[in-house]
């Protein structure tokens, strides 16, 4: 059973940010967004689609010209639904010892020719390891639904003071996914975009994406649509940034939007020495400030909650 799937390369300088060091987040959640599609694809026998991507956690700077190995496989099987686990390791070419430096779950949905979704094999775990991945999995069903279900019921409107961030622009072709619309990646890499942009006005410094989570996807967006993503600081902790992302899109020639991804994301800047430093403070100042304040608090408060995902140690080739 095609059930994991392994991609493995090097950071190249394109991938890193403005430092020109290291790798950029958004460049790694294209990566695990491609590994976790084609295990997804292996897996069912056809096109698919992000559903969700959670738990997103950086523990460890990718640098350039690092050896990276991104592995995805599948843990959890729903009728048509399939979670995958991805990790990103990373290691000096030379010394060949990799170390985590990233991990995540994602859902994809197969899809059938009508772009309908489609059942898939139930999957069923082949060693001890695959085990506890699936018990972790299968235990986060009901607690991520109760955060999505909290995320919906937040409203963003005028009323709200805090610091905001918008890019606007289309979706170009070079963005498609085969299926014809921009890949789950590519729209994961905007998100980062804009949150970093709005954590770096907020500090005013450098700022790096430590997590993200409750990266929700709607609706998809089209090659040629209008794509609008609005970043809006909704928390600070003494060395943290909660950036809560919004992405719409529509066709250029009609004036209504539709949702189609919306995520929490959570930026900190660094010292000299490489730890988290301290970050201004929000002043809350409506009721919307501090009801999105609290939201963020709930959100860090029930991913705090959930079982934990084991995953191997650093390993030598």
């Amino acid at each position: 059973m095609n059930d994991v799937m392994t991609l493995r390369f090097l950071a190249a300088p394109t991938d890193v940010s403005e430092d020109g060091a290291t790798v950029q987040a958004g460049r790694v959640l294209e990566w695990i967004d491609k590994a976790a599609y084609a295990c997804a694809v292996g897996y069912s026998g056809g096109y698919c689609v992000t559903a969700y991507v959670g738990n997103v956690h950086f523990t460890r700077p990718i640098e350039n010209g690092d050896l990276i190995e991104v592995t995805a496989r599948i843990v959890h099987t729903g009728r048509s639904s399939m979670q995958v686990v991805v990790t990103v390791d990373a290691a000096d070419v030379r010394e060949r010892i990799f170390r985590p430096a990233m991990d995540c779950i994602l859902v994809f949905v197969a899809m059938d020719e009508q772009r309908r979704p489609k059942a898939v094999p139930q999957w069923t775990p082949a060693d001890a390891e695959s085990e506890q991945l699936a018990a972790g999995a299968a235990a986060r069903i009901e607690a991520r639904a109760q955060i999505r279900d909290a995320m919906n019921a937040q409203d963003y409107t005028d009323a709200g003071t805090t610091l905001r961030e918008t890019f606007r622009f289309l979706a170009a072709p070079n963005d498609v996914n085969w299926g014809g619309n921009a890949h789950g990646g590519i729209v994961m890499r905007w998100i980062d975009e804009v949150a970093r942009a709005c954590a770096m006005s907020w500090c005013k410094q450098d700022a790096v994406a430590v997590y993200s989570g409750g990266i929700h996807f709607l609706n998809p967006i089209h090659i040629g649509d209008i794509v609008e993503l609005e970043a809006r600081l909704i928390h600070t902790g003494p060395h943290s940034m909660h950036i809560a992302v919004h992405v719409r899109a529509k066709d250029p020639r009609e004036s209504s939007w539709r949702d189609t991804t919306r995520c929490m994301t959570i930026f900190v800047t660094r010292d000299e020495s490489g730890h988290a430093s301290e970050v201004p403070q929000l002043v809350l100042t409506s009721d919307e400030d501090r009801r999105l304040d609290a939201h963020a608090v709930d959100l860090v408060r029930r991913r705090a909650a959930l079982p934990p995902m084991r995953f191997a140690e650093a390993r030598v080739y």
